[in-house]
């Protein structure tokens, strides 16, 4: 108890202890043969004629690629876009073709089908049901 007071009024809390191991653990590292010796060598190869050789010849290489790359992009992005304004609905199918269509039809048909189920025979503010109707028919189907 008496040491971590004295710690404590001299300002050294366990925080700055590990600060002060971590750094002289690293000052020893520096300072051992191996690293020493390590070091040495990565000077060495990063001095060497082929490592810079290597180093100019990847450089170029990336430049190339990124210009290949930039290129096509543009390619591609200026035909979409001629793809995109040279397209219209002609191009696709006319309307009356479509409207005359069974598929269209069928779709029609099922439209006015549930109109009708909601609306009723309302137009114009009509009745739900006409006079001419005696006897409407009931469907008790959700739609």
């Amino acid at each position: 108890h008496h040491a971590s007071e004295l710690k404590r009024k001299l300002g050294l809390s366990p925080l700055s202890e590990i600060k002060q191991n971590i750094t002289k653990s690293w000052q020893d590292v520096q300072t051992s043969n191996a690293y020493l010796s390590a070091s040495a060598t990565l000077d060495d190869i990063a001095s060497s004629e082929v490592y810079k050789k290597t180093q100019e010849t990847l450089s170029q290489a990336g430049q190339k690629t990124s210009a290949a790359l930039s290129t096509v992009g543009t390619a591609i992005s200026r035909k979409l876009g001629d793809m995109s304004s040279n397209y219209s609905i002609r191009h696709s199918i006319s309307m009356p073709t479509m409207r005359n269509s069974p598929t269209f039809k069928s779709f029609e048909d099922k439209v006015g089908n549930i109109k009708y189920k909601v609306v009723g025979g309302k137009a114009n503010g009509e009745s739900a049901h006409s006079p001419n109707e005696s006897n409407p028919v009931q469907d008790n189907a959700p739609f």
